[in-house]
């Protein structure tokens, strides 16, 4: 079937888009380390990267519009390999500068921002031609995709940089992206409930159109804003015991295996599990196991074994948000909600980081890992709350309404 090769062509490009995005941010930060000699340029480089995603609710909608396919798609991932051969072209004509440091992660933010949720909609759009319930199968194999990439990553960044430098593994990720973004003009772009006319869809418009979605958004905004807590927070608590690098090592690793583990078995059920008590519950396992690290980091195995189980849950959380929006939304309004998704929880973790170190220094490392965890397991609670009581039951049935005459529109 014609349409299960479309899918298999994205889930490739998913995966070396992620897994050229992991290594960049790996190799960047050195190359300014390197070449300028300055810690505060690998800020820059992070700031650069980050600033198109926070601000990317306001110029963005211009572009979601127009990437309905696999050709548009391609043209914003030949954009990502260009913004990877800033620096290796500066270094080969005349040396990098902080300019092209802000220059070549500013590209990589742009495209980020634009191509995440524009991949996640034609995925869906994909899954739909397939029959009823592949849309939520498809984005759940494209979290796994997602997630392999955060686990091979790191090592093959390691192994790189350690064989060859920085600079010749941004020359390979551009020319692995580049090579990716070639396959995807194969890719159909007839939706699964064509229309004559599509007006543009706001993002706000969205979060006021599907209350259960704004409710399982909250939650993820709020871990993501948290997730300093444990990327920053595990490696501080690790230099303050004597322990540089174990802790941070064991959390990553941890999670990581967790949540491969965890996608791998997220396609076969995603479409039986209810939205919101999923969402709600995978993040409170999640800052239950942050409280846990808190409570137990004298421990390298524990610290492991509780990121792993709070890994293990979250692909479930996140099927929750693609199956409500798969099912839910079509069109221009889905591209709108997976924007929205990509905004306030990608969005609200760069805030998190760039703000992250300053809480830390001001709470300390162990105190701000437990309220992390505590403050998930609250929203999560209120969230779930909220969600079941009359008044929300109420609220949600005119929402639904709006989304089925436009998926029938």
């Amino acid at each position: 079937m014609r349409e299960r090769g479309d899918l298999r062509i994205l889930l490739l490009t998913t995966f070396v888009s992620w897994l050229g995005q992991r290594l960049t941010a790996v190799a960047l930060p050195l190359v300014a380390l390197e070449r300028t000699g300055s810690t505060w340029t690998t800020g820059l480089v992070a700031g650069a990267a980050g600033l198109p995603l926070v601000t990317s609710g306001w110029w963005a909608g211009p572009l979601r519009g127009r990437i309905t396919g696999g050709r548009s798609l391609a043209v914003i991932m030949l954009g990502q390999a260009l913004g990877l051969l800033v620096v290796p072209v500066a270094e080969v004509t005349g040396g990098v500068t902080a300019v092209h440091l802000a220059v070549g992660g500013l590209l990589a933010g742009v495209c980020a921002a634009v191509a995440g949720p524009a991949r996640s909609a034609l995925t869906a759009d994909v899954g739909d031609r397939i029959g009823a319930g592949h849309a939520a199968r498809a984005l759940a194999w494209q979290d796994l995709a997602h997630r392999a990439s955060m686990v091979i990553a790191p090592p093959l960044a390691a192994a790189a940089v350690a064989a060859g430098g920085t600079i010749p593994l941004l020359w390979s990720e551009s020319c692995g992206i580049a090579v990716a973004a070639l396959l995807l003009p194969a890719v159909r772009t007839r939706p699964a409930h064509p229309r004559h006319t599509e007006p543009p869809v706001r993002l706000r418009e969205v979060w006021r159109r599907h209350p259960d979605l704004r409710r399982i958004l909250v939650t993820s905004g709020v871990g993501g804003a948290v997730w300093f807590a444990f990327a920053l927070g595990l490696a501080v608590l690790g230099a303050q015991t004597g322990r540089p690098g174990a802790l941070i090592a064991a959390g990553l690793t941890g999670y990581g295996i967790g949540s491969v583990c965890g996608a791998l078995l997220v396609p076969s059920v995603t479409t039986r599990l209810p939205a919101l008590p999923t969402a709600a519950v995978s993040w409170m396992v999640l800052g239950a196991s942050f409280a846990a690290m808190a409570a137990g980091a004298g421990s390298v195995p524990f610290v492991g074994v509780c990121a792993a189980l709070g890994g293990a849950v979250m692909p479930f959380g996140i099927a929750a948000v693609n199956t409500l929006i798969s099912s839910r939304t079509t069109g221009a309004e889905r591209r709108a909600a997976f924007a929205a998704e990509s905004v306030v929880h990608d969005g609200a973790g760069t805030l998190g980081m760039l703000l992250g170190g300053a809480v830390i220094g001001l709470a300390g490392a162990r105190p701000t890992l437990l309220a992390a965890g505590l403050l998930q397991i609250a929203v999560a609670v209120l969230v779930l709350v909220n969600g079941r009581s009359p008044r929300a039951s109420r609220s949600e049935r005119p929402a639904t309404a709006v989304s089925s005459s436009m998926m029938s529109g």
